[in-house]
């Protein structure tokens, strides 16, 4: 008996998924975007128990057709512009699954020296393409909350006389409260990261956005300056570029001035926008990536790499290690001088992230992404124009890449005008061509359009459009307003 599939069962098999998986991509814009099914369907039509005798993977791959791709929602859909709208790539699924081949644990340089070093290679191109220093260290975590953790982290390993990696911070009448600061735009996975780390979640300063949804500088240096005099010790600033909500830049150089000044570690979020940096125009809308202690970006947001995929950078990979550096006897081993990726971070294992990465920037190369991304920003500024064309509907917010915030207008009190939106948004998803996803702006009920898929076409933003536009007229015929 075979201990795993026979070569040539497997080999059938891979030509089988390859088929379908190109056949999923060549036919996913015909799909509704939203599976048409309700919550438990799926679970009951698969069996309570598992198999106890194998099954045929035709039959597995069958029930894969049947069950699953139909049931998902369909994030690879050129109609797809809820949250931040993300590609897996021909390239990136191809890269995705050589890795799984592969089957690496990249936690030590002799765990898998290819994988290792390809990561670093790998980090070092994305920094060469957002122009970032040479100083700058990178490696890749699963995601943005995961690599703000990590930066948080050695924030806090850098505070003076706390050394909370050996005394923790439970009952330590020593151990002044730490404060963290970001703007009232900054994604909510920095509020847990205050919460992993002993810092609480009350102990996040929130500091208000001015009208472009940016970081208002005076009032992060009131609030730092408050809590030094309440006793209380900052350890981080995050500024974000490209906030979850708007795009919106904080403005970092004078964030950075101001950390300098306090001795304040800089976080960058840059999880969304950091992508657009490879274009320099693009770059010169964001000033001051350079100066960040860390900074994070996705290439599974907006390079065209699939999930999961976050790089971290630092500037000091030395302070990261003395965070997080753990070796026990049996990870011990003989080479010296190399990376052993398991020291910048919380994970022990380690997926090969880097191969998908390298393959896609391969394969599109520098200029081909350059353009991608343009064209997404051209797709929005055409989408931002039609809404400012039209009396019914209103900008929410500047539009400085590829995502579009805006409501329809409607005439009496604010909680009627929210409930209108709301009632419009379900009506544009319910169609099934295109998704949206909405934010709160300033307290009012806001439409999220982010245009960031390969196979997204300006015919599939007029579809939006057009049903946005006749969604509109039919709530006011119907509701009379």
């Amino acid at each position: 008996m075979s201990k795993d599939l026979p070569a040539d069962e497997f080999r059938s098999a891979m030509h089988r998924v390859a088929d379908l998986v190109a056949d999923y991509l060549e036919g996913v814009g015909e799909r509704p975007v939203l599976p048409a099914v309700k919550p438990g369907e799926v679970r009951r039509a698969l069996p309570a128990a598992p198999p106890v005798e194998p099954e045929p993977l035709d039959a597995v791959l069958d029930d894969y057709r049947r069950l699953i791709e139909p049931n998902v929602t369909h994030w690879n859909h050129p109609g797809f512009f809820a949250y931040f709208a993300i590609t897996g790539s021909g390239p990136g699924i191809l890269g995705e699954t050589l890795a799984a081949a592969l089957n690496v644990n990249a936690m030590l340089w002799r765990t898998s020296p290819a994988a290792t070093e390809l990561e670093e290679t790998v980090c070092a191109w994305l920094a060469q393409m957002m122009e970032l220093p040479a100083d700058f260290r990178g490696h890749i975590n699963d995601t943005a909350s995961t690599s703000s953790l990590v930066a948080l982290a050695a924030a806090r390993h850098r505070l003076p006389g706390l050394d909370a990696r050996i005394k923790g911070l439970s009952g330590r009448p020593d151990a002044p409260p730490l404060t963290v600061y970001a703007s009232d735009q900054a994604h909510s996975s920095i509020d847990k990261s205050a919460i992993v780390l002993g810092v609480g979640q009350e102990n996040v300063r929130r500091i208000e956005s001015d009208g472009e949804f940016r970081m208002s500088v005076p009032e992060l240096a009131q609030a730092i300056a408050a809590d030094r005099a309440a006793g209380r010790l900052p350890m981080a600033v995050v500024a974000t570029v490209g906030t979850t909500s708007t795009t919106s830049i904080d403005p970092v150089p004078a964030i950075a001035d101001l950390c300098a000044r306090e001795g304040i570690w800089l976080h960058v979020d840059a999880a969304y926008a950091g992508s657009a940096a490879i274009a320099p125009e693009l770059r010169a809308a964001m000033p001051g990536l350079e100066r960040a202690d860390s900074l994070v970006v996705n290439p599974h947001k907006w390079l065209f790499t699939p999930v999961d995929c976050s790089v971290l950078y630092v500037r000091d990979p030395a302070l990261l290690r003395a965070a997080f550096s753990l070796v026990p006897e049996y990870l011990r081993t003989s080479e010296e001088e190399v990376t052993n990726l398991m020291d910048y971070g919380f994970q022990l294992g380690r997926r090969f992230r880097a191969l998908k990465l390298w393959m896609v920037i391969r394969s599109f190369g520098v200029e081909g992404l350059r353009e991608r991304i343009r064209w997404h920003c051209e797709l929005a500024r055409e989408l931002a124009a039609r809404i400012e064309a039209d009396p019914g509907f209103e900008l929410a917010a500047p539009v400085p890449f590829s995502t579009v915030c805006f409501r329809a207008r409607l005439d009496g009190p604010v909680e009627a005008q929210d409930r209108f939106n709301e009632r419009l948004l379900a009506r544009v998803n319910a169609a099934g061509p295109v998704f949206l996803s909405h934010t709160a702006l300033k307290g009012l009920y806001t439409l999220h359009a982010a245009i960031g898929n390969l196979r997204t076409e300006r015919e599939h933003v007029e579809t939006l459009w057009g049903l946005i536009v006749q969604a509109r007229e039919d709530l006011r015929r119907e509701e009379g307003a």
